[in-house]
Formats: structure tokens, C-alpha cells, sequence
């Protein structure tokens, strides 16, 4: 089972230097054999866009299976990716995903998400992401305090390398972030981090903190936190028409 299991633990309990949630006097342990199971050598790409609730059932998956993916933005009318996805695939479906590792492309979200466990999981889907039409109903009532953000294109110029996004479904400060580059169009490549995630021990050697979202932007050199300065900066660096 590729599963995480948390615990609540004393404080003694976890080294200085090993990222752990404080949950009042406690620490939470979170243990995971995410690392038992193959990962994908390069990044899984998936064409999508924010307010389609079939895309959330993925990116779901993706949290749960920890995968490092990266997301070609396809909003209503954009211009660069949407058309991409006809010639590839035939239509103007989403989500549509495309592994360079194993030279498997599909439409359909319940066909991705199985593919997606029996690839790099051990087959096992969770029982919220198996209900068919269910699932999908639910996947769009989490987004109905959001209608309509992350739906229609922003004009803007897209960079030459994706924005690296440390991000996880479930996190509304993620998921304003989210928003944005999909309006924008801009490539990302999600390093997945939700709780029990190995990737968050990586980030609190890497940076003696953890906190998402937080991006790098190759392009410009730029690396920040907080959700509202990351959204000023993209539209400030990517909209060809910034608001003042």
C-alpha cells in the first residue's frame, strides 16, 4: 500500500532537522511507503484547467501518488494549449494526459486515474475517486465558492521554461495560485507536497521551513512565498494587459 500513516507523537520524539506538524503539544509523525512504489523519471503531463471537475479527480490522484506533474493550462479560449491538445489527441477534451515515460496518451479522467495507480501506485484508488459520476458531482461542489476562476483565458505571454510551483490539492492559498496560472496560460510543473508527502521533508533541508504554495521561476530567477504576492507577480511578469 502506497498509503501515508500519521501519528501523534512528543516532541522529543522528532529531530531538529525532520519537518513535522505541531498539533498543540504534539507532533505529528507521518510515515509513508509512497517510495515502495516506481516514480516517473520524467514528469507526467497533463493537459487541464482549474474549474473542470473531472481535472480536480486527477490532480487528486496526483496528490495521493505524490507525482511530480507538469500542467499545460488550457482555459477557455486559450490560444496556445487547447488547440495543442486537438492535434494530438483528435478533440478538445480535458483532462488529456501524455507520459514520456511509457509513451501512453488518453483522455477520460477515470481511465487517467487508473492508469496513474496501476503505474506508479499499487493499484489502489480511494474509495472518493472510484464513484463515477459521484465523484464528479463532488469534485465540482468543492469548486462552487470559486465558480468560474481558473475557467477563461487572461492574455499573456508565455515563458519559455514552466514556473516550478511546490503545491498540493485541498489548499485553498494553492489553489488561488492555481488559478492564476491557468488564466495566464503558463506552464508549471508541480512538485506535489500534501501531507505525509517525502517532498516535504526535501523542502525543509532545502529551506529550514516548509510552506505552500511557493514558486521558482527560472525565467526571471525569481523564488517566492505567500499566495498574493506569487498572484501579483505572475500577473504583473506574464499579463500582457496588468492591472495597475
Amino acid at each position: 500500500m502506497c498509503r501515508y500513516s500519521p501519528s501523534l507523537v512528543s516532541p522529543s520524539e522528532i529531530p531538529s532537522d525532520q519537518y513535522a506538524l505541531e498539533f498543540g503539544a504534539w507532533k505529528v509523525k507521518e510515515e509513508s511507503k509512497i517510495g515502495q512504489c516506481k516514480r516517473p523519471e520524467k514528469p507526467i503531463e497533463i493537459y487541464e484547467f482549474e474549474g473542470c471537475p473531472f481535472c480536480r479527480k486527477v490532480r487528486e490522484m496526483v496528490s495521493v501518488l505524490d507525482l511530480d506533474v507538469l500542467f499545460y493550462p488550457c482555459p477557455q479560449k486559450g490560444p496556445t494549449f487547447r488547440p495543442k491538445v486537438l492535434e494530438m489527441g483528435g478533440k478538445k477534451q480535458f483532462p488529456y494526459m501524455v507520459d514520456p515515460n511509457t509513451g501512453v496518451a488518453m483522455y477520460e479522467s477515470d481511465d487517467i486515474i487508473k492508469y496513474l495507480a496501476d503505474t506508479y501506485g499499487d493499484g489502489t484508488i480511494p474509495i472518493m475517486l472510484s464513484l463515477g459520476l459521484l465523484t464528479a458531482i463532488t469534485a465540482g461542489l468543492a469548486t462552487l465558492g470559486r465558480i468560474g476562476k481558473g475557467n477563461s483565458y487572461t492574455a499573456s505571454k508565455v515563458p519559455p521554461q514552466p514556473i516550478e510551483i511546490w503545491a498540493y490539492e485541498g489548499s485553498p492559498f494553492c489553489r488561488l495560485v492555481r488559478e492564476t496560472l491557468v488564466e495566464l496560460e503558463l506552464p508549471h510543473l508541480l512538485h506535489s507536497c500534501a501531507r505525509g508527502s517525502p517532498k516535504r521533508q526535501e523542502f525543509f533541508k532545502k529551506m529550514g521551513t516548509f510552506q505552500a504554495p511557493y514558486i521558482e521561476d527560472p525565467n526571471t530567477g525569481v523564488k517566492m512565498f505567500e499566495s498574493a504576492e506569487i498572484i501579483n507577480y505572475l500577473k504583473a511578469t506574464y499579463a500582457l494587459y496588468p492591472s495597475s
